[in-house]
C-alpha cells in the first residue's frame, strides 16, 4: 500500500474515532447526569467531590472504550459493505478503460450491502455490454469493408485510368464516368448496410412498438420502386387484405419490405411480374413477395440469409450480399419468421410471418 493511501486511511480512522468519541461522550454524560440526579433526589444523597471524581473517571474510561469499539465495528462494516464493493467496481472500471469490454461485475448480496449497489452494477454491466457491441461493430466494419470494397474500388480505378486517355470517345467517357458513379454508390450502400447490420447484431435493440395498417406501409414502400418497374416494364400485382393492423416497430419492418422489393425487381427480367400478397390467419399475418426472376437452387437457398453471400454472381455488381442478412436479423428481433420458396427459371417467393395483435 502506498504511503499516501496509508496516510489517508489513518486520518479517516482518527476522524471516525473522534466522531464516535464525541457522540458516545455526549450520550453517556447525559445518561449519567440523569441517573445521578434521579438517584440523589430519590435517596436524599449528598454527592461529594470524591464520588463525582470517581464517577467521572469511570465514565471517561467507558467513553474511550465504547468509542474505540464502535470505531472498529464501523471500520469492519464499511470494509465489508462499502469499500470492498466500491474497490471491485473501480477495478472493473479500470479494465473497461483499458479496453477489456468483457469485464462484468457479479451482483452483491442485499444482506451484506446496500441494495443500490446492485443498481450501479446493473448499469455498469449494461454499459460494458453496449461498449462491447460498439467495439465489435467497429472491428467487424473494418474487416468486412476492407474485404468487400476491393471489387468496386478496382472497378473505379480501372474506369478512372480509362478516363485519362486523351483520344477517348465522348460516349465512352460518359459510360466510364457512370461506372465510377455506380461504384461509389455501391460503396456507400455497402457501408450503410454494414453499419445497420452490425448494430442489429451486436447491440441490444428494443423495438418501438406502434399500431398501424400494414397494407398502407406495404403500398408506400412499393411506390418507392415505381421508376424501376416502369423502366423494366414489370407487371405489378397486389393481393393486399384491408385493415390488417400490426403492433410492431414500423421503422425496422420497413427495412424488410424495402430489401425484399429491391431484390424482386433486381432479379425479375423485363416484362416480368412481381406479386405482393398480404393475408391473415387466426394467429399470424403473412406477407408474400413473389417474382418471376431466375430463381435460386436449394443449395443457394440454404445460405441466402448469410452476410455477403451472393448466389447469383451475375448480379453481384447490383448488391453487396447484406440485404437479406439484414432482413433476417430484423425479423428475428420482431419475433417473426421468414422463409423462401424458389424454383430455377420460375422465380422466388419470400414469405414473412408476423404474430397478430
Amino acid at each position: 500500500m502506498r504511503k499516501e493511501e496509508l496516510g489517508h486511511k489513518l486520518l479517516r480512522g482518527v476522524y471516525n474515532y473522534f466522531m464516535f468519541f464525541l457522540l458516545v461522550a455526549f450520550l453517556v454524560s447525559c445518561s449519567m447526569l440523569l441517573f445521578i440526579n434521579v438517584m440523589a433526589d430519590s435517596l436524599n444523597l449528598t454527592l461529594t467531590s470524591e464520588n463525582i471524581g470517581l464517577a467521572a473517571k469511570l465514565t471517561f474510561g467507558n467513553v474511550v472504550f465504547l468509542s474505540i469499539l464502535f470505531t472498529v465495528i464501523d471500520a469492519i462494516r464499511r470494509n465489508l459493505t462499502t469499500e470492498k464493493i466500491t474497490k471491485h467496481i473501480a477495478e472493473a472500471a479500470k479494465k473497461l478503460v483499458q479496453g477489456d469490454f468483457s469485464v462484468r461485475i457479479a451482483p452483491v448480496n442485499f444482506l451484506s450491502a446496500d441494495e443500490h449497489f446492485n443498481e450501479i452494477i446493473d448499469c455498469f454491466n449494461t454499459m460494458a455490454g453496449e461498449l462491447s457491441g460498439v467495439e465489435t461493430l467497429r472491428t467487424d466494419f473494418i474487416a468486412n469493408v476492407s474485404h468487400e470494397m476491393k471489387t468496386p474500388l478496382s472497378v473505379m480505378q480501372n474506369y478512372g485510368t480509362l478516363l485519362q486517355m486523351p483520344e477517348l470517345e465522348e460516349s465512352k467517357r460518359v459510360e466510364y464516368a457512370k461506372g465510377v458513379v455506380e461504384g461509389s454508390r455501391r460503396l456507400a450502400d455497402m457501408m450503410t448496410n454494414i453499419l445497420k447490420l452490425n448494430k442489429l447484431e451486436k447491440q441490444q435493440i428494443y423495438p418501438k412498438t406502434e399500431e398501424y395498417d400494414l397494407g398502407e406501409q406495404l403500398c408506400e414502400c412499393l411506390l418507392q420502386f415505381e421508376n424501376v418497374w416502369e423502366e423494366k416494364n414489370i407487371e405489378i400485382e397486389t393481393e393486399i387484405a384491408q385493415t390488417i393492423k400490426v403492433s410492431t416497430d414500423g421503422e425496422l419492418l420497413s427495412l424488410v419490405w424495402n430489401n425484399l422489393f429491391s431484390n424482386a425487381f433486381k432479379f425479375t427480367p423485363e416484362f416480368g411480374k412481381v406479386i405482393i400478397v398480404l393475408e391473415a390467419t387466426e394467429h399470424h399475418i403473412i406477407v408474400k413477395v413473389k417474382d418471376t426472376g431466375c430463381g435460386i437452387s436449394t443449395e443457394v437457398g440454404a445460405h441466402i440469409f448469410e452476410k455477403f453471400y451472393q448466389g447469383d454472381t451475375s448480379h453481384a455488381m447490383q448488391g453487396n450480399g447484406l440485404g437479406l442478412a439484414l432482413v433476417k436479423r430484423v425479423i428475428d428481433i420482431l419475433n417473426g419468421e421468414i422463409s423462401v420458396e424458389s424454383e430455377i427459371g420460375k422465380g422466388s417467393t419470400f414469405v414473412v410471418k408476423l404474430r397478430r395483435i
